[in-house]
This record gives structure tokens, C-alpha cells and sequence, in this order.
């Protein structure tokens, strides 16, 4: 088989890490080059795109993008991971459920941007090493907080069932948010212990859970169905305006020079360089109005 190049949306099945995903991927994709695009939990399921070969260079480009999940809350007890994996830690059984409208007021509230804590289970590095190891050696140590951004929130459904009510909802956050601390934050807003019971993750990017493929399906391809099956990779920077250019210029941008426009663009934005024929080379910003500089060089 030829190296793959392009991105495969994987619909990440419960129980694997991310780097199970690549791992199982690498071998039946026959290829060494594979990575992720932003970490998903276990327990987690949903959209995670994964670059093969030269899209591996344009992996930083996905992560950035925001995200959407699915997620459920369950109001009445906190774990120690935050989500359903972890051992119960603090329990508050729900005596009367708070009014629907409560809850929508509470949701409302988590837009916009807000003040995140990293949870003690997760792959944060501090003082050299990850989160997860330091609260697997019994370890809670002082954590940096980061801005996030949640940019849409609505409840999908509320079901008041005593003593332990749920919660469901959809949001769309930028990256790096802790649906999980989200989640946590929601209940003790509401008054109780809380814990993330289900997590999603429906969009990454321009990527949607539509366009994904489960790994058993995955296992099915001949060495011929590879390549039709893989997204290009500029599908996933479909965000980035489209630059065309003459052939003698594509020489240029294929020795990752600087180039020169007859027309305008917008300072500081990055594009997609393609050549005469519509083939997708390189991802250059705008240094000037008229002044390309490469970012990213994909093809040469």
C-alpha cells in the first residue's frame, strides 16, 4: 500500500484512549504516520479525527478548532474522576428536583467565557508530570486555571427522576474545555453534588458525527478503500479563505518562499494556496495586505 494520506473521522468507541485509536489505526492502515487531533477520554465517545501521513501537519490546525458534545449530567453525587468512571466522593441525594426553568437559567449563565480549573484526572502536564499521575499517587497539587469559551448551551432534556435527576444538554466550547468541570459546575450552581454521566463529542472542527466511521467498519477495508475513504486535507481547513495561483508562483510556494500578490487579503489571516489545476498545496498567512509567508507547506 502506497502512503495514506488524508484524515479519517473516527467515531471513537467507549473504552479506548485516543492513542488506542491511533495505535489500532497504524496497524490496519499499514502506516507508521498517524496522530490524533485532541484527546478524548475512555469513556468519552464520538467524532476524533485522526491525520494520516502529511495531514499529521496540519493536526495543530484541528485541535484549535471548537467543539461540540452531547453530555448528561447526574445531579445527586460527585466522583472523584467527575464522570462516571471514578469512586463517589461526596453524595447529596436530590429530595425535590429543581423547576425546569431553574435549570434553563442555570445553563444560560455558562455562556460566554469562563474561569476553568483542570480536573486532577486529566492530561494536564504540572511540575513535569501529567494530572492523572499525580492524582493516581494520591496527589492533589495546585493547578493553573485557563479561560474557555462556550459559545452555545441548551438543554435537549430534563428528566426530574428522584433522587439522582439528569440533565441532558448540547454545547459547542472552544478547545481545551473540561465538559466534565462543566458539567460539576452546573450541579453545585444548582445546589447539589454532580457528576458527568455521558459525553459525546458530535463535532471537532468541520467534522461531524455524520462523516465518521466506527472502527469495526474500519477493519472491513481493502487496501483499495483506504485512499476513497480518507478526507483531503483541506476538509478540515475549510475555515481558511482559498488562495489560487499561477503555475510559476506554485514553484515559489512549493520552496516555502514568500510571495508577492497583485490584489489585496486580510493582514494576518491565514489561506489555502492551491494551484492552477485546484490542488491543495500549502497553507500560507497574510504578513502584509499583498504578502503571503508559508505556514505550512504540504505539498512540493
Amino acid at each position: 500500500m502506497d502512503v495514506l494520506t488524508g484524515i479519517l473521522v473516527l467515531n471513537k468507541p467507549k473504552g479506548m484512549t485516543s492513542h488506542d485509536c491511533v495505535s489500532a489505526v497504524r496497524k490496519l492502515a499499514k502506516t507508521k504516520k498517524v496522530g490524533h487531533t485532541g484527546t478524548l477520554d475512555p469513556e468519552v465517545t464520538g467524532v476524533l479525527p485522526l491525520c494520516l501521513g502529511k495531514a499529521t501537519k496540519i493536526a495543530q490546525f484541528l485541535t484549535e478548532k471548537e467543539k461540540e458534545y452531547i453530555a448528561e449530567v447526574t445531579l445527586g453525587f460527585a466522583t472523584t474522576t467527575e464522570d462516571q468512571s471514578g469512586q463517589v466522593v461526596e453524595e447529596k441525594p436530590v429530595q425535590e428536583a429543581p423547576p425546569e426553568r431553574v435549570v434553563v437559567d442555570v445553563l444560560n449563565r455558562f455562556t460566554g467565557e469562563l474561569e476553568q480549573t483542570p480536573p486532577m484526572f486529566s492530561a494536564v502536564k504540572v511540575k513535569g508530570k501529567r494530572l492523572y499521575e499525580w492524582a493516581r499517587e494520591g496527589i492533589e497539587i495546585e493547578r493553573p486555571s485557563r479561560r474557555v469559551v462556550i459559545h452555545h448551551l441548551e438543554l435537549l432534556r430534563y428528566d426530574q427522576g428522584l433522587p439522582y435527576p439528569t440533565i441532558r444538554f448540547r454545547v459547542r466550547c472552544s478547545k481545551g474545555t473540561y465538559v466534565r468541570t462543566l458539567g460539576v459546575d452546573i450541579g453545585r450552581t444548582l445546589g447539589y453534588p454532580a457528576h458527568l454521566s455521558s459525553l459525546v463529542r458530535t463535532k471537532s472542527g468541520p467534522f461531524s458525527l455524520e462523516q465518521s466511521v466506527t472502527l469495526d467498519e474500519v477493519k472491513t477495508w481493502s487496501s483499495a478503500d483506504w485512499p476513497k475513504r480518507l478526507y483531503p486535507l483541506d476538509a478540515a481547513l475549510t475555515a481558511y479563505p482559498k488562495v489560487e495561483l499561477e503555475k510559476e508562483m506554485i514553484k515559489r510556494v512549493k520552496h516555502g518562499q514568500t510571495i508577492r500578490l497583485n490584489y489585496r487579503v486580510e493582514k494576518g489571516e491565514l489561506y489555502r494556496v492551491y494551484d492552477p489545476h485546484g490542488q491543495f498545496i500549502a497553507l500560507y498567512y497574510a504578513a502584509q495586505p499583498t504578502l503571503l509567508k508559508p505556514k505550512k507547506v504540504l505539498f512540493t
